[in-house]
């Protein structure tokens, strides 16, 4: 596993403001994302990074099953359908990451869990929505 690869991630400036505005406990991977991540305006995303409300595919290290997913505030979120709110620790580990790598986090049981984000198949700053 490629620490570099694990480490790269992005946020734009309109996404950390919300996210900051939330009146909930930060998981330490949602600390973790913003600390870590290269914050720019939403207009010079890459297309290729999962922001929120982003519509991506992911595959399971352990299983290799895939897995379309949308990140969410909570308000929003229903695991189940594939709506996974940001301050799960599965959401903060994904923020921020690009297409091609991979992402790790604690299941409810303790374990490491990792996934690779294979595709993002929507984002909202790649058809020009700057706004929500």
């Amino acid at each position: 596993m490629n620490k570099l690869h694990m480490s790269e991630r992005w946020m734009n400036e309109l996404d950390l403001a919300r996210i900051n505005k939330l009146n909930a406990p930060f998981p330490p991977e949602l600390r973790e994302a913003i600390d870590d991540a290269e914050v720019i305006k939403p207009q010079e995303m890459p297309a290729d990074v999962i922001t929120m409300n982003s519509l991506f595919t992911i595959v399971e290290k352990e299983s290799g099953s895939s897995n379309k997913l949308m990140l969410c505030y909570p308000s929003d979120a229903e695991p189940a359908k594939g709506f996974i709110s940001v301050l799960s620790p599965a959401g903060a580990s994904l923020l921020g990451r690009k297409a091609g790598t991979l992402a790790q986090w604690a299941t409810p049981n303790g374990e490491q869990h990792f996934a690779m984000v294979k595709e993002i198949l929507f984002q909202p700053e790649a058809s020009g929505d700057y706004t929500t």
